[in-house]
Formats: structure tokens, sequence, C-alpha cells
């Protein structure tokens, strides 16, 4: 008769058991099918161990994509360096029960829980101290059923946050492109008198280059070139704004020296505030004068072919945005023959790199204008860009490129 009561007793408190995980598991699958936080869950987690598992110890960490982090703990003493995590724990690929041979570090709890995804661990749970003993086998196996339950969820939360950041940065990305498709024209003139062509090659990155044409009459054009400190998205926002100046600008201060004062000063107060700058290089072209007018604000100096001579055009001021007021500008007018060449470019080239590491060098550059000033500027900027890609090789650009070339008949 008490073999049977005994027997009750024990079926009765299994039964108990399998009721308690059953409504614990329901609560923790409910709750993250509720898209319950991360702490909220962790929290869960605790007072389930706490309160119905009788765990007097616990020490849970989660791998978040750079280094581990213990989220959730039962315990008084002192946490476990997580820099030291995987020499600790990541011998262990199953559950283990910990021995006096394992690490001193681990010695004050009985088992170790270790979760797994493609060979690749998520998370260790450390749990020490069961209170009651009956049937702790099933115990251990229901805490590690929850742990991975938790576990694997927080991985599908940090995947699925990671998704949404990257759809937004996608999303950022393709506008920021767009902005800058803006900032390179898709015609250029090419008339009796001049011709003007571009190449734009992008970079991975989304940048800040910026060529533009602005015709005054038959007679006069101005052609610029600009390049923002930084990359990024921000970069081609802030690029955007000052095509936008410029074009404002420029039909208000005829002479150069006075529109690069007030350029400075707009974009200075409304764009850089001295955290960025813009190198930039702009021309006043006068075909029936054949004059050219210039200030170079602390751009690559352009290179141009002017009566058989390679002249480098490096008169001018500091970049733009700078400083609030503009130390000084000094403007150079040249007076051009017929077939000059201009050719103007952002730093990507020459920053370009061969797959030995070597740069692009300026000699090479005017070597090729000259050996190439009799070709139209389309045919110019095409065995250019054969030139560019020749000697790249297999290497990729390290910046987006731009290129504006103007000849004058």
């Amino acid at each position: 008769m008490k073999k049977d009561l005994d027997r009750l007793e024990e079926l009765e408190r299994d039964l108990n058991l399998k009721q308690l995980q059953i409504k614990s598991l329901l609560t923790i699958t409910q709750a993250i099918n509720e898209n319950i936080s991360a702490d909220s869950l962790f929290n869960m987690y605790k007072s389930f161990l706490s309160w119905e598992m009788g765990v007097e110890k616990m020490l849970l960490f989660i791998w978040n994509d750079s280094n581990w982090e213990c989220v959730s703990r039962i315990s008084d003493g002192d946490i476990m360096d997580e820099d030291k995590l995987d020499e600790l724990l990541g011998q262990f690929s199953r559950l283990h029960t910990i021995k006096e041979t394992d690490p001193i570090e681990i010695q004050l709890f009985d088992i170790v829980i270790p979760v797994f995804h493609k060979q690749m661990p998520l998370a260790y749970a450390l749990i020490g101290g069961i209170k009651e003993k009956d049937d702790l086998y099933n115990k251990i196996q229901f805490i590690t059923t929850i742990t991975n339950i938790v576990a694997v969820a927080i991985e599908n939360k940090r995947l699925f946050k990671r998704q949404l950041e990257q759809e937004r940065y996608e999303k950022e990305y393709n506008l920021a492109r767009e902005v800058q498709q803006m900032l390179i024209p898709e015609s250029l003139p090419v008339t009796e008198k001049y011709e003007l062509g571009s190449i734009y090659m992008p970079h991975s990155n989304v940048g800040g280059d910026y060529i533009d044409f602005i015709q005054f009459d038959d007679k006069r054009f101005v052609l610029c070139i600009a390049d923002i400190s930084g990359k990024g998205i921000a970069a081609a926002i802030l690029m955007a704004n000052f095509q936008a100046i410029i074009q404002s600008l420029i039909y208000q201060y005829r002479d150069l020296e006075t529109f690069i004062f007030a350029l400075n000063e707009t974009v200075y107060k409304r764009i850089t505030k001295s955290d960025k700058y813009i190198t930039f290089f702009i021309a006043e072209v006068n075909v029936d004068k054949y004059t050219l007018k210039y200030i170079n604000a602390g751009h690559f100096p352009p290179i141009l072919y002017n009566k058989g001579e390679i002249i480098r055009l490096d008169k001018g001021c500091t970049v733009i945005g700078a400083f609030e007021k503009m130390p000084f500008i000094e403007e150079e007018t040249i007076q051009l023959e017929k077939e000059s060449l201009i050719l103007t470019f952002t730093d990507g080239l020459t920053e370009l790199q061969n797959e030995t590491g070597d740069y692009l060098q300026d000699d090479g550059l005017e070597a090729f204008i000259q050996d190439n000033k009799q070709l139209s500027v389309n045919q110019f900027n095409q065995k250019l860009l054969k030139k560019i890609d020749r000697f790249r090789g297999n290497r990729g650009y390290a910046d987006d490129i731009a290129i504006l070339t103007c000849k004058i008949h």
C-alpha cells in the first residue's frame, strides 16, 4: 500500500512538473510571438529558472555581433570576464556537466548549456544550485529547451533588426545615389567654338563629387568641379545643397572673386560650419576673346594645354567652407590659343592605385594630354577611360572619379 502511495505521489509530482513546463513553455513562446522586448524575455527566463526550476546561480551570455554579453544572471558573485568566454566555454558544443578538471572560473556552476546554429555559438548558459534534486534530469533537459528557445528568439530579433537596418540603408543609399547622379550633367555642349565632356565612375561609397557647366550667353560660360570632404549619404546631400547655392549666386555675382567670397560665406553658414570643407575649381571662358579666368579653391590643380605648354591651374584661395571669411583670393587670367584643352578632375583620379599599389602619376596625365590633344573631347575622354582601366587592372576604385574636359576651337 505504501509503495502504491509513493508511486502515486511520484506520478503526481511528475504531472505537476509537466504541467508547469507546458505552462512555462506556452508563456515564453506566446511572449516571443508577441514580439516582447529582449530585456523582458531575459527577465522571464530568469524568473522561470529562479522560481519554477529552483535555480540559485545562472549566467546567460549572448553573442551580439562583435562580442559576448552577459544579459541575465542569478548570482551575487563577480561576472565572468566576457573577453575570455571563448577560451573558457568554446570547448563545449553540447550540454556539459562541469568537472574538477574544467576551468576554475566555471567551478561555481554545475552545467554548461551551449546554443549553436550552423556550428556558430549563439549563447552559453551556466546553471548551478538547483534546489530540488527530484527528477533532476528532466529539469535540466527542460532548462536546456527553454534556453535554446530564448537564445534563438534573440538571434532572430538581431537578424531581423539587421535586415531592417540594411533595407533602410539601401533606401537611403539609393536616394543618395540619385542625388549624386543629379550633380553630374547628363549632357554637355559640343559647338563649333568649344566642346565639353565628362566621365563619372562611381565607387561603392557614395561621395560628393560635382561637375557643372553654366552658360551666360553665346560667348561666355563657366565650368566648375568640386569635391566635399568625407563620404556617404551626408556628403551627397551637402553637395546637392552646394550645387543649388552655386546656381543661385553665379548670376548675382558676375566676377569670380566676389562670387567666391559670397559662396564661401553662404556655404559656411548653411552647410559646413567649419565641420566640413569643399575643394572647388571654377573657370570662366570667353570664346570670343579666348580668355580663361579661374579661381582654384584648394582643388587638385587642373591641367591646361595651351600654346604648346602644360600649365597647372593652381592660383586661387583656400578651400570653401573652412572659414567664415575667405582670407585671400587670387584670380588668374590666361590668354588662350585655339585648340587649348582643360582637364579637371577630382582626387579619385590622383588616388587611383594599380594592383601593385602604385598611384597614377601627374606626369603620366600630362604626357597623355600632349599625345592626345588633337582628339575631340569625346575621343579624348574615351581614351583616358581606357588608360585608367588598364592602369588599375583588377583593382577597384578607392573613390568616385569625376572628370570634366573642355576644348576650345
